[in-house]
């Protein structure tokens, strides 16, 4: 199992926020840097391919056509082109940390295109409450994202992300909408409220209902929560997972996001390294972090997991 985990990146906003750049507080997050700093961008995902990740994912998370031309006055085209400069910014520096030299035991890096949740774009925090759905149709959410995932497919990312997702009405508008993009492939991961419930109340065991309607994703799981829930949400969902799936998980540093005052960090420390055995062991085959994950933190993971193997002959196979 140790050669076959795929090792994903951390917190990008995390990343641009260590280089001085102030983005706490933006209706677009990270995904200003596209518009503002796009070279930032780049440098980011480069330290993280660095650090070990054989995925990088695009700072495209709050990102949508709609947030662009409302916060940026863009036109349309531009709004869309704006969303594929992500991924482009992604490849560039996947093609930077492929001609730079020889990468012992590394897989040939792809690129996520992220696709986050409606309530980013509300920017209220509903991305970890889901209160969005009791007023919008699946229809409505399939709508509002189609623009996103078109730019992001166009622009040739190697997977989707569908992260962060908070109700399974949402995850449901996610996996049907990609069945109109039927060569693309993705996962699908969400955030949950305690260890047995995402964000919404909905049983994480529920999800796996979701995951069966699909043959595009490849792996399924959580993503921005607590470390320490990693274990038991996995555990209380395993017996209703189809075989041929595999757990994602990309939680948090553990640390919590206090409004009005930014993030206070957690009275007890955890190491998302060692935890990570555990995850593999309970069959997530797709490791990283979330907010407040860097990469020195994802290098510690890439070690625990593969040791030695980095010391090895070059790997180029494809994650997928």
């Amino acid at each position: 199992m140790t050669e076959d985990t795929v090792i994903l990146d951390g917190g990008l906003a995390t990343e641009l926020e260590a280089a001085g750049l102030n983005i706490q507080g933006d209706p677009l997050w990270s995904a200003r840097m596209l518009y503002s700093n796009p070279q930032a961008v780049k440098e980011a995902h480069y330290r993280f391919l660095k650090s070990g990740s054989d995925i990088i994912t695009t700072a495209t998370y709050q990102a949508s056509v709609e947030g662009f031309i409302q916060h940026l006055g863009l036109t349309l085209e531009q709004a869309n082109q704006l969303m594929m400069t992500g991924v482009q910014l992604a490849k560039d520096a996947v093609w930077d940390f492929n001609t730079d030299g020889v990468h012992p035991g590394r897989r040939v890096p792809l690129v996520a295109g992220s696709v986050g949740p409606y309530g980013a774009f509300l920017h209220d925090g509903s991305e970890y409450s889901g209160a969005y759905e009791e007023w919008m149709s699946k229809e409505e959410l399939k709508a509002w994202h189609r623009p996103q995932m078109h730019c992001l497919v166009s622009a040739g990312a190697d997977l989707i992300a569908m992260e962060t997702i908070p109700s399974l009405k949402e995850a449901e508008a996610l996996v049907e909408l990609l069945q109109e993009f039927p060569s693309s492939q993705a996962w699908l991961s969400f955030s949950c409220k305690d260890a047995q419930c995402i964000s919404n109340g909905k049983k994480f065991s529920e999800a796996m209902q979701v995951a069966r309607r699909s043959k595009q994703l490849v792996a399924i799981g959580v993503n921005c929560c607590a470390p320490t829930l990693v274990e038991p949400l996995l555990e209380s969902a395993a017996p209703h997972k189809s075989p041929d799936l595999s757990w994602i998980a990309y939680p948090n540093s553990g640390e919590d996001w206090v409004v009005g005052t930014g993030w206070k960090t957690s009275a007890d420390e955890v190491s998302l390294a060692d935890l990570s055995l555990k995850w593999r062991t309970q069959g997530a085959a797709w490791i990283g972090g979330c907010c407040r994950v860097s990469p020195a933190e994802i290098a510690e993971i890439r070690h625990k997991l593969h040791g030695s193997k980095q010391m090895g002959g070059p790997d180029n196979r494809s994650p997928l």
